[in-house]
């Protein structure tokens, strides 16, 4: 019996911190952007990150340890997560830690890198 409540209980905690996010258009995220209203995390690794990225993001990467401090502090601030493409599930990593760190409103550019590059969008590096 404790086994199986143990299992309940493992059951409902993972599902708390699998939350879905939902998602921004490549339109949306660009307004955001031109308006500085988002934070944007990029979650494609360091290189990737050095050979381009979606203009103002966030190196994951580099930045996991110290995500608190470059996250703005208004918790209901506007944060997006990015990975490679619509079949890419990495984003969930940072979108997940920002929502630990109690932000309310993260959100998932489900395109990814790629999509924003097939939209002709501007990378920064």
């Amino acid at each position: 019996m404790k086994k199986i409540i143990a299992l309940v209980f493992a059951l409902v905690a993972s599902s708390v911190f699998a939350a879905e996010f939902p998602d921004i258009s490549i339109a949306d995220l660009k307004q955001a952007i031109a308006d500085k209203k988002v934070t944007v995390i990029d979650v494609n690794g360091a290189a990737s990150y050095t050979a381009g990225h979606v203009p103002s993001a966030i190196n994951f990467a580099t930045q996991k340890d110290s995500l608190a401090t470059a996250l703005p502090a208004d918790k209901g601030a506007l944060v997006v997560a990015y990975c490679g493409g619509p079949a890419c599930s990495a984003y969930k990593a940072a979108a997940n830690a920002a929502s630990q760190l109690g932000y309310t409103n993260v959100k998932h550019l489900s395109a990814g890198i790629s999509g924003w590059k097939a939209a002709n969008e501007t990378l920064e590096k």
